[in-house]
């Protein structure tokens, strides 16, 4: 976890730093917060909002180039005083950590309260202008109902397959997702937004009950009809002893019914399972079940393991080479020599 200014932040890192501590923190929903201030203020160009920016701070760091990438949601501000100065443009009496805190129905409501504007309207303006990041390619409609196949994560399911449910929502001239899986702890649901670009698929989908669960989907970019999408998924064990981070292959697979009844199928399919019977099983026609598990085993396990886990004990193992150079070093400052 991260620290804001020295006290240990409650929730998912900040990806900034302020002036003091470092801070490393996700801030939420940055991309769809400036469209609704070139919404608010009525600006055309991404030069017309810097200018904004530049008349509350001249030496804001708020420039063109990077605004681009922020509105495209491939990165974000990483210096608080640009959340700062944000806050000045709004002409709201927050402090510039609020806005990266805070949802984007909050920030909706705050801007058009201050400004005395329809929240539906602003937000329609938003979802008709659109942004690169978000508009599919002629053709690609990516709404639909998507089965998962990735490996296990959890020490206890090691070498099964995890099968879960990715839906895909594009009504709101956004990719909204969200992600399912039947755990035998219960259900476990993650959801978040898509980014869509020329280099590949990104969804970033998280525990909305407080768990703190985080998931990001790295995916090929797709192409009409989309029946399929394929990548990577990164994050952290949540059945097991340990939080270990996790990466893995996963691939995704669009059913003909958005009614699966996924969330009730066990997530931890058997040993040995075969996932072109699993998706005949949910309603997919497949003229060919050995040539579609052959082409499926390829990409889960061709070329590399289609599984990687940071194990605890190496970690550990870095934590007491480090933590203890770390300390000599502090209380013992003076260079020593090393023979070849």
């Amino acid at each position: 976890m991260g620290y804001w200014c020295g006290q240990k932040a409650i929730g998912i890192p900040y990806a900034f730093h302020c002036g003091c501590v470092g801070v490393r923190k996700v801030a939420r929903d940055i991309d769809r917060k400036l469209r609704l201030t070139v919404a608010l203020l009525g600006t055309v160009t991404r030069k017309d909002l810097a200018t904004a920016f530049h008349k509350v701070n001249s030496a804001t760091s708020f420039d063109v180039g990077r605004a681009d990438k922020w509105l495209q949601g491939r990165a974000q501000p990483r210096q608080l005083q640009i959340y700062d100065d944000w806050a000045k443009v709004l002409d709201i009496k927050k402090p510039g950590r609020w806005i990266a805190d805070s949802d984007i129905d909050t920030f909706l409501q705050e801007i058009a309260a201050r400004h005395g504007r329809d929240p539906a309207a602003l937000m329609r303006r938003v979802e008709e202008s659109g942004s690169p990041s978000t508009r599919p390619a002629p053709g690609l409609n990516l709404a639909g109902t998507y089965v998962c196949y990735s490996p296990a994560w959890s020490p206890y399911f090691r070498g099964k397959l995890v099968r879960g449910e990715m839906t895909i929502a594009t009504a709101t001239g956004r990719l909204a997702a969200a992600y399912v899986e039947a755990l035998p702890t219960g259900l476990m649901k993650l959801e978040g937004s898509g980014t869509l670009s020329k280099n590949d698929l990104r969804f970033d989908v998280r525990d909305l009950t407080g768990m703190a669960q985080l998931v990001t989907f790295c995916l090929f970019p797709p192409t009409p009809p989309a029946s399929v999408l394929g990548g990577l998924m990164f994050g952290t064990t949540l059945i097991g002893p340990d939080a270990q981070p996790s990466v893995s292959r996963v691939v995704m697979v669009r059913l003909p019914s958005p009614d699966s009844g996924l969330d009730a199928l066990d997530a931890y399919l058997p040993e040995q399972a075969s996932i072109a019977k699993d998706l005949v099983s949910l309603g997919l026609r497949l003229d060919d079940l050995a040539a579609t598990e052959r082409c499926l085993d390829e990409f889960m396990n061709g070329g590399s393991s289609r599984f990687d886990q940071v194990t605890v004990g190496s970690y550990r193992a870095l934590i007491d080479l480090f933590d203890r150079a770390w300390l000599n070093a502090r209380y013992d400052p003076a260079p020593r020599s090393h023979e070849a």
